[in-house]
């Protein structure tokens, strides 16, 4: 399997906790020749085995980090060292995207290029929508 990999994780009932998805709607809708977009739920097997193979994998994924304002969009090399756990959304198992990144790092099938964005989320009750922060981010992250 060739060419790069846009994954989307999250939820779209539990409010901003489904950005990353959104982004990988509209990039699905752009399409590309070398570029899949697939949409998950952050289960840390299930990245892994989408991410199987292919050498530039981009995850997008909703943030709590705390420290920044709702909608901000930034950047992480996965490639550099350990995601910050706590920041990024995890899946309904408890397990999410810095796991799966450490546990493929532990087993050593990380991509030869991986990079994480995080959107800076406002609300991740239950309820679909995003906030009005975050929706304006989409666009930045796509």
């Amino acid at each position: 399997m060739s060419g790069s990999l846009v994954i989307g994780v999250g939820n779209r009932d539990r409010g901003d906790d489904g950005a990353g998805l959104e982004v990988a709607r509209r990039l699905g809708q752009r399409g590309g020749a070398d570029v899949a977009v697939l949409e998950a739920d952050g289960e840390a097997s299930t990245l892994i085995e989408a991410w199987a193979g292919r050498p530039r994998v981009v995850i997008v994924d909703a943030a709590a980090s705390g420290q920044r304002r709702p909608g901000s969009v930034w950047r992480l090399d996965a490639r550099q060292g350990p995601l910050p756990a706590r920041q990024f959304s995890s899946s309904t198992h408890a397990w999410g995207v810095a796991e799966a990144v450490e546990m493929a790092r532990a087993l050593g099938s990380l991509p030869e290029s991986l990079v994480v964005f995080g959107i800076e989320g406002r609300s991740f009750g239950f309820g679909e929508g995003l906030s009005a922060e975050v929706e304006a981010a989409i666009d930045e992250a796509v």
